[in-house]
């Protein structure tokens, strides 16, 4: 495991997302005590700061698919600069959302680096979701995976984010503890696939398998947090009832995956504060297992 610190950054936006609240997500988890629990974890942390906040907006009169994609796109490029920051300064990139889609700006942002990253996808949905299937549900946040791989009917403003198209291919990713039905409707990408119902007999070995996907510079782990069960965690934007993981599943999952050679990074996305209770229980349960998971090896 890395001993290198973790650049902490927040992407508070919402703009690809289904309504407004994620954008409050990185200061909620800074509030909820997210770099003192790292710090008592062991980890160095130096935080970034956050890009500009991006509240979600009713793209009117103008109806695009995906929604507000221009607004999107411009939220995505201050993040991959910022992230490009992170990189430079010898950090490993621990990236706070906002919505799925910052993700494509981590990869835009290792390419400029020169780097070559697979992904682990830790998500409830494999966002795989075209503008040209889905002219009825035209949201980016889940898009994201179809554009980086920029599938046939992508939009060119997501598609070509970064400096080369596409910015993943399907054998540098893994989708890990999904839920959802199986989203890739046209056969299009043959990615490895551990949808929840595996995961669960052994978040270890999935890991272990899971990682194979890395690139020459290591792979980055996306987090939706929505891969749990709300009824265990009540955290997602857009909940998954009776069928994501439990807290100690996942916190074996990416305690593995940390740990893991090639660890290049994680983007936790679609925490929701707006579904926390009034004490603040969920956001710190939640902290505490992703401290847990990067603490430093004693």
């Amino acid at each position: 495991m890395t001993t290198v610190p973790l650049g902490l950054l927040g992407v508070p936006s919402s703009a690809a997302a289904h309504a407004p609240g994620l954008e409050r997500a990185p200061a909620a988890l800074r509030a909820a005590g997210f770099v003192d629990a790292l710090a008592a974890a062991g980890r160095d942390v130096v935080d970034h700061g956050d890009t500009s906040v991006a509240r979600w907006r009713h793209d009117a009169p103008a109806r695009t698919v995906p929604h507000d994609v221009v607004r999107v796109a411009d939220v995505l490029q201050e993040a991959r600069a910022a992230v490009l920051g992170v990189l430079a300064a010898g950090h490993v990139p621990l990236v706070l959302g906002g919505e799925c889609t910052v993700t494509l700006a981590v990869l835009a942002a290792a390419a400029d680096a020169g780097r070559d990253l697979g992904v682990v996808y830790v998500d409830g949905g494999q966002d795989l979701h075209l503008p040209t299937d889905h002219p009825d549900e035209p949201i980016a946040d889940s898009m994201g995976v179809a554009h980086a791989l920029d599938l046939p009917g992508a939009h060119d403003t997501l598609a070509g984010l970064g400096p080369r198209r596409p910015l993943l291919t399907p054998d540098r990713l893994a989708f890990v503890g999904y839920a959802d039905e199986e989203e890739d409707v046209h056969g299009l990408v043959p990615a490895a696939r551990f949808p929840a119902s595996v995961l669960v007999v052994d978040p270890v070995a999935v890991a272990d398998r899971a990682v194979r996907v890395a690139g020459p510079d290591g792979f980055v782990v996306h987090l939706d947090v929505d891969v749990l069960d709300f009824l265990a965690l009540p955290l997602a934007d857009v909940p998954t009832y009776g069928r994501g993981l439990t807290p100690p599943v996942l916190g074996r999952l990416l305690r593995s995956l940390v740990r893991a050679d090639g660890f290049a990074g994680l983007v936790v996305v679609e925490a929701n504060p707006d579904r926390d209770d009034d004490a603040g229980t969920h956001l710190r349960t939640l902290v505490g297992l992703l401290a847990d998971a990067l603490a430093a090896e004693r």
